[in-house]
C-alpha cells in the first residue's frame, strides 16, 4: 500500500511539469484528495486512471480538471459517470472501455468538443438519452463487445450523422 502511495505522489510531482497525470496502474479504489491537493496549481491537460479499481469518479474531478482534453477511465469497474462531468468542455477523447457500464452515461452526448468515445467491451445494452448528441467534433463512437439491444442500435443510427459508429454485427434477440 505504501508503494502505491509514493507512486501517485511521485506521477503528481512529474504531472506538475506536463500537465499530463498518469495513475494509471496505481490500485486506486477513489481518486485520493491528496491529488486534488497536490495539482491546484496545475491545468491538467490530460489524465491516465485505467487499470485501477475505481467504482466512481467523484464530481469533485470534473470540478477541479475542467480544462482536460484527453481523459482514459478504461480498465475499472465503473458503471456511471458524473453529471459534473459536462463541465469538461475541452474534452476531446474519452476512454470508458472495459468497465461495468450498463447504460451509456447520457453525460457524453453534453461534451462540445468530443471527437473520440471509446466504449468497448462494457456491458451496455442501452443509451441514457433521447437527445441528440451536442458535439459538432465527434468522429468516432467505438461500442464493439456490447450487447446493444435493437433499440439502442435503431437510436444510435438516427444520432449517426458525422462520426464514424463501430459496433459489433452479433445481434441478441430482444427478450
Amino acid at each position: 500500500m505504501a508503494h502505491s502511495v509514493v507512486k501517485v505522489i511521485e506521477r503528481c510531482e512529474n504531472a506538475t511539469e506536463d500537465c499530463n497525470l498518469d495513475l494509471s496502474q496505481c490500485e486506486l479504489m477513489q481518486i485520493p484528495d491528496a491529488v486534488y491537493h497536490l495539482m491546484r496549481n496545475t491545468e491538467l491537460q490530460t489524465c491516465n486512471l485505467s487499470g485501477n479499481v475505481l467504482k466512481k469518479v467523484s464530481p469533485k474531478f470534473a470540478l477541479k480538471f475542467s480544462a482536460i482534453t484527453d481523459l482514459n477511465l478504461s480498465h475499472n469497474q465503473l458503471t456511471r459517470l458524473p453529471d459534473e462531468f459536462a463541465i469538461l468542455t475541452e474534452l476531446a477523447r474519452l476512454n470508458i472501455s472495459n468497465n461495468s457500464f450498463i447504460v451509456l452515461p447520457q453525460v457524453v452526448f453534453k461534451l462540445p468538443n468530443l471527437t473520440t468515445l471509446d466504449a468497448q467491451n462494457n456491458a451496455i445494452l442501452e443509451i441514457d438519452t433521447e437527445e441528440a448528441i451536442t458535439s459538432n467534433q465527434l468522429a468516432l463512437v467505438d461500442l464493439r463487445n456490447n450487447p446493444l439491444s435493437r433499440n439502442c442500435r435503431r437510436k444510435l443510427q438516427d444520432f449517426q450523422t458525422s462520426f464514424r459508429l463501430e459496433i459489433s454485427n452479433d445481434v441478441e434477440d430482444d427478450w
